[in-house]
């Protein structure tokens, strides 16, 4: 079996460096894709995606996911990135926001979301 290399456009740069961490992603939100924004409930420290309706801290990005994740039977421990330079057209918000919603709060804490591809 061979494998085929899609490029996904995920980043749009490579002059902010791109840090990585894990995070808990909580349950119960489905398949999560690569470039899902997410925040951070302040009560429990799990993440979620970002929402501009939510009051519980996920209002706010916090970081960016690195890979697919399926929440669907439970909390899943999955790969961020808290920096960088991200294609906003790759990238992912709850239904009913958009990227250009959560650009100010993703730019204070290091995320730089760009409308093209540098």
């Amino acid at each position: 079996m061979s494998e085929v290399y899609i490029p996904d456009n995920l980043f749009a740069g490579h002059v902010m460096p791109k840090v990585d961490d894990t995070v808990t992603v909580a349950a119960g939100q489905g398949v999560l894709s690569r470039g899902t924004l997410l925040g951070v409930v302040t009560a429990t420290g799990l993440a979620k995606v970002v929402s501009k309706a939510a009051t519980d801290g996920s209002e706010k990005v916090y970081a960016v996911l690195a890979e697919n994740v399926d929440t669907t039977n439970g909390d899943v421990q999955a790969p961020v990135y808290l920096t960088g330079e991200f294609n906003e057209n790759a990238l992912t918000v709850a239904a009913g926001d958009t990227v250009a919603d959560h650009k100010a709060s993703a730019r204070a804490v290091g995320i730089f979301i760009k409308s093209t591809v540098r």
